[in-house]
This record gives structure tokens, C-alpha cells and sequence, in this order.
């Protein structure tokens, strides 16, 4: 079970630092397609990608390092309720092309906060 959740939390920092990233510095280029980046503004984006950069980090680091490991389960809770804002400000403005991606990090993350706050602490 190790072996899997740390692959889910590779996969997820991965996922999460590059939509985090493009948020931050595309935004220009993403706003055209999503309503809701359009709609909100541009400090809110900023914002939350700035969250879903230092979760990704969140969630390799302290494992990785040893210190405070507990700290990759907090993450991956933020990260599930970091993923399930977006989706509702997607939903809210009508945008469903990138609700899968953000549904399925959302699940990924619930799956690595199960993992490390019950099966594998």
C-alpha cells in the first residue's frame, strides 16, 4: 500500500505544482476558455494556484525528508478541498471541459489522505 500511495502523491505533486503553475504565470492564455477565470479575478486565480503549488510540494516533501511526515496527509486533505472549490466555481460558471481533471485530482487526493491518515500512517 506504501508503494501505491507514494506513486498516487508522485502523481498528484505532479498534477497539482503544473495546474498550480499554469494558473499563476498562463493565466492570460487559460482566461479565454474558462468562464470562470474570466469572471473571477485574476488575485483569486493566483491564489489558488499558489495552493496547489505548495500542496504538491506538501506532499513529497516531508515523507521524502523525514521531517513532520504527517504534513503529506494535511496536504492531500487541502488538496481534496482545493479541487472541490475549483470544481464548483467551474460548475458555477458553466465550465465542464476541465472538471474531470480537477474530479479526478480531487479523488486521488481523498485516496492519499485515507491512505496516510488510515492504512499507512
Amino acid at each position: 500500500m506504501n508503494i501505491l500511495l507514494w506513486v498516487a502523491q508522485a502523481a498528484l505533486a505532479w498534477l497539482s505544482v503544473a495546474g498550480g503553475a499554469y494558473q499563476i504565470f498562463k493565466f492570460d492564455e487559460l482566461s479565454p476558455g474558462v468562464a470562470a477565470m474570466r469572471a473571477l479575478p485574476q488575485g483569486l486565480w493566483t491564489a489558488l494556484g499558489v495552493i496547489g503549488c505548495v500542496a504538491g510540494v506538501a506532499l513529497i516533501a516531508p515523507r521524502a525528508f523525514g521531517v513532520m511526515p504527517q504534513v503529506t496527509a494535511y496536504a492531500a486533505v487541502v488538496m481534496a478541498v482545493h479541487s472541490l472549490v475549483i470544481s464548483a466555481l467551474y460548475l458555477t460558471h458553466g465550465d465542464k471541459a476541465p472538471l474531470p481533471y480537477v474530479l479526478v485530482m480531487a479523488a486521488l487526493a481523498a485516496f492519499i489522505a485515507y491512505g496516510r491518515f488510515v492504512s499507512s500512517p
